[in-house]
């Protein structure tokens, strides 16, 4: 048996991890995984705002938020995660979950209706993680 430490593992075993942690659960559950991104762009075509989630199992799960520094405080944030919501509703979604750090955007989400309930502190000795969740219906 050996063990290998690597920073730059192959696709094929990644994938291959993934897949067999996904057939294990395919007895409990189904596999409804679904990416969901919405995307924001300007007359130019060029991307300003974005969010990068996914949907399955009744949850939203928000990997990535972001809002271009000229846009912040314009609504962009606002209208994505209550698109965002929207559409995990129409896929059958109840609840949305996430995490942001303590530089990022905690005050945000807490206006939207997300609570905390949990937090990791110490990352890079001086910033917290908070885990946020929010009922959907």
């Amino acid at each position: 048996m050996n063990f290998e430490i690597t920073n730059h593992p192959k696709p094929a075993d990644t994938d291959f991890i993934a897949a067999q942690t996904r057939k294990f659960n395919d007895a409990f559950v189904k596999n409804d995984f679904s990416p969901l991104c919405v995307f924001v762009r300007d007359d130019a075509g060029e991307l300003i705002a974005g969010l990068n989630g996914k949907t399955y199992w009744n949850y939203l799960e928000i990997s990535f938020l972001w809002v271009h520094n000229h846009q912040r405080g314009s609504g962009i944030g606002t209208k994505l995660i209550q698109t965002t919501e929207s559409e995990a509703v129409k896929r059958g979604c109840k609840y949305s979950m996430l995490d942001t750090y303590s530089f990022q955007a905690l005050p945000f989400y807490l206006r939207h209706g997300y609570e905390e309930f949990g937090r990791l502190e110490g990352f890079c000795g001086e910033y917290t993680r908070y885990f946020l969740r929010k009922q959907l219906l």
